[in-house]
């Protein structure tokens, strides 16, 4: 992941001010974002050649040709070759599917230039374009979102993307790289959350678990290349189905739910922001006009209009059925609302309102309360999302409904806004989004997924079809006694067994295996606490066929209470369960239990710190736990070490300013780890503590300082040290080295 920050790039800039600014034109473009972007891309004033005066080689005017000049406001050079072009535009410019997209393209294509990639900018947004194909950017984005698309955008045009004297095509991350290989694809390292940043999913419409957005897209973009089918049976909001689309893949996303798959189309459905626009304002003009709040108002429209059918609760809920979840005034004016919704004749419209109308069901009924976390205008919870049941709240919020509505809106006006240039008419036919069980993918032929992220169901945690029961009321959408049977739960409203439950979440992994090509991949999120269900979860895999691959720790951006109070029956996030689908699986080997659980406890502890060059205790708990569940001794594991505190301290030195621990100066590891990452932690922390001091040592210096701690084990010769040096630490002078700066040094994992 590429290290860089929109303050590092534009400062404290406010892209908001910038749209309404008059003069923030051109030429602020040009100063302002334009020229931080491509010198943080390495370009220096040497490879920038400013407005460049083209003649244009082919205009006649009547019998006489003229000499008629194209300026471009950026050629960019590598070696002496133009690679690309760049023009900035004022902010109320368009740089999608508009002319000022033919003029750059024949500054791109000019006998003078003939560059592979042109770019435009108006200050708000940013558009790569390949002059192959203009029909749309193989990139784009706002400059409000450049960190989530700062390692696309330098893999496309930073120098080093570019060898002089080839005609290769390139496109984003490693999908066309040469070298690209489904079987050695890395494990992605933990990805910062990036909750927010993305219209199309943070608050479009409330779901239960969420995956985040930007790690669902780094899985599905290390794993697959664009064109690829990329699969989620267990399909929930869409996050995997829309990220794939997002990101020029093909998608088929499955629920049972129909509320999920009605959530999902609907979000996606291609349509212009002018018509949704003119439909909502048709909506609400007619809703004001008859909106019922007296009381006789009320009782006329409860006999008018249709509310939610009385579909029977789950056991625990405050009232037996879901009209009960409304009061005779909510349900006056949320059926008015649903009928004249209905009158649009669009489809895509209209269920694009519908979708608004269901998340304003979620905040329009007698659950939904204020809560002490929640405290400002129109905050709160409704309950099936907080308690995960239908609870009366005590003070039910009297909610304005069009006021909401309106918010609801602008919302999914947004989303939409924010994906058509990737999902719209043209693209659509990528998606299938369907209502089915991830038991039975009999409709997906064998063998034709690319890659598979899914986020399934866990054990008696959340019973999705009961609690979606005040939606698919309102919708209209049915739950079958089959879709109840085929719900991978234990408990719910049919009080199914641990036993069901698993054969469901097998026969799911097996459908899996069977539609998945051979040398993909398959990402697991895993997010139970009972060690059992991580082995059938293995165990059925490796029974397949798949092969384990490894998992990762992934913080999912939430509180950490419950996990510094319980460290071994908690994760600080979810683990990432990786597995590959190839023709000869090594199975997993579980750890002798014989061996002393104290020694797999240090190992794994010093294994960590040197990973890390230090590690925190969420670090090093997790890492315990993945090594626990790997090797079949997580219940040793919680018995005899519930708080690794004291170990910790009584072991190695922390540092109360980075919260890490680290092996305790001029002491070596206790146990066996790998020679070259052994080497690699004591050189980051020798040259790091040199650096401190001003000083820059000699290789041989270096030798003498970290031999003596690398005698446990085989001891490595001075070109082994040298060739882990060169990773880390760069040449000052003759022979004296220092760490590289950030951004420089080279992945490195053993």
């Amino acid at each position: 992941m590429e290290n860089i920050t929109k303050e590092k790039l534009f400062g404290q800039l406010d892209f908001k001010k910038i749209a309404n600014d008059p003069d923030f034109k051109e030429d602020s473009v040009r100063e302002v974002i334009i020229l931080p972007i491509i010198k943080e891309l390495g370009y220096t004033q040497e490879n920038i050649v400013r407005s460049k005066t083209l003649q244009h080689p082919f205009l006649k005017i009547g019998s006489k040709k003229r000499p008629i000049n194209l300026v471009p406001d950026y050629a960019l050079k590598v070696e002496n070759n133009f690679a690309w072009v760049l023009d900035a535009k004022a902010p109320n410019q368009k740089i999608i599917n508009d002319d000022n997209v033919e003029q750059v393209f024949s500054y791109a294509t000019h006998p003078e230039i003939r560059s592979n990639y042109f770019t435009l900018c108006n200050g708000l947004e940013f558009s790569v374009y390949r002059t192959a194909d203009t029909d749309k950017p193989v990139l784009f984005f706002e400059l409000e979102n450049i960190e989530a698309n700062w390692y696309d955008l330098k893999l496309l045009l930073a120098p080093t993307s570019f060898q002089v004297g080839k005609n290769f095509v390139y496109e984003p991350k490693n999908a066309y790289k040469t070298g690209f290989d489904y079987n050695n694809r890395p494990l992605l390292e933990e990805i910062p959350v990036k909750k927010r940043a993305a219209r199309r999913h943070f608050g479009v419409h409330g779901y239960f678990t969420k995956q985040t957005w930007n790690v669902v897209a780094e899985y599905i973009k290390n794993f697959s290349k664009p064109g690829d089918l990329v699969l989620d049976p267990f399909g929930g909001s869409g996050i995997t189905a829309i990220e794939a689309l997002m990101n020029s893949r093909s998608a088929i996303n499955i629920d049972l739910n129909p509320m999920a798959v009605f959530l999902v189309q609907s979000l996606i459905a291609p349509v212009k922001q002018s018509d949704l626009t003119q439909a909502f304002n048709e909506v609400k003009e007619e809703y004001v006009k008859k909106e019922p709040k007296t009381e006789d108002e009320i009782k006329k429209a409860l006999k008018k209009y249709s509310g939610p059918k009385p579909l029977p609760l789950p056991k625990g809920s405050d009232v037996p059925t879901v009209d009960k979840l409304f009061s005779d005034k909510q349900t006056a004016q949320l059926g008015l609302l649903k009928s004249i919704i209905l009158k649009q004749s669009n489809e895509n419209i209209r269920n694009s309102l519908l979708l608004m109308f269901s998340g304003l069901v979620t905040k329009v009924n007698l659950t939904y309360h204020t809560s002490k976390i929640a405290t400002k205008d129109g905050q709160g919870d409704a309950s099936a999302f907080r308690y995960y049941r239908y609870r009366l709240a005590p003070e039910p919020v009297d909610v304005d409904v069009m006021k909401y509505f309106k918010l609801r809106f602008e919302k999914i006006r947004d989303a939409k806004k924010e994906m058509e240039y990737f999902i719209n008419e043209k693209t659509i036919s990528n998606a299938q989004i369907l209502k089915g069980t991830a038991t039975n993918l009999k409709f997906i032929p064998k063998e034709t997924v690319d890659y598979i992220y899914t986020d399934p169901p866990y054990g008696k945690k959340i019973p999705y079809l009961d609690l979606s029961a005040m939606w698919n009321a309102w919708l209209d959408l049915e739950v079958t006694e089959q879709d109840f049977k085929d719900e991978a739960i234990e408990g719910g409203e049919h009080d199914k067994s641990k036993d069901e439950y698993n054969q469901l979440m097998a026969q799911s992994i097996k459908e899996m295996y069977r539609v998945l090509k051979y040398d993909r991949w398959l990402s697991f999120v895993f997010a139970h606490k009972d060690p059992e269900f991580w082995h059938l979860i293995i165990d059925t895999a490796e029974s397949c066929g798949f092969e384990y691959a490894g998992a990762v720790a992934q913080k999912n951006g939430q509180t950490s209470f419950k996990k510094r109070q319980n460290p071994f029956t908690v994760l600080s996030g979810q683990l990432i369960i990786n597995f590959r689908k190839v023709r000869n699986p090594r199975a997993i080997m579980k750890a002798n239990l014989g061996l002393d659980i104290s020694e797999i406890v240090m190992q794994t502890i010093e294994g960590i710190i040197a990973k890390y060059n230090g590690a925190t205790l969420e670090q090093i708990n997790d890492e315990l736990i993945i090594k626990g569940l790997e090797l079949g001794f997580l219940d040793l594991l919680k018995k005899e070490y519930t708080d690794l505190t004291p170990i910790l301290l009584d072991k190695f030195d922390y540092d109360n300013a980075t919260e890490q621990f680290t092996i305790r100066k001029n002491t070596k590891f206790a146990t066996h780890i790998d020679v070259r990452l052994r080497i690699k932690y004591y050189l980051i922390s020798y040259l790091r503590r040199l650096e401190r001091e001003g000083k820059s040592p000699h290789f041989d210096e270096i030798v003498l300082a970290i031999l003596p701690l690398l005698k446990n084990g085989t001891t490595p010769e001075s070109q082994t040290i040298l060739s882990v040096l060169e990773d880390i630490a760069e040449r000052v002078g003759q022979d004296s080295w220092r760490l590289k700066r950030v951004g420089q040094t080279k992945l490195f994992d053993i």
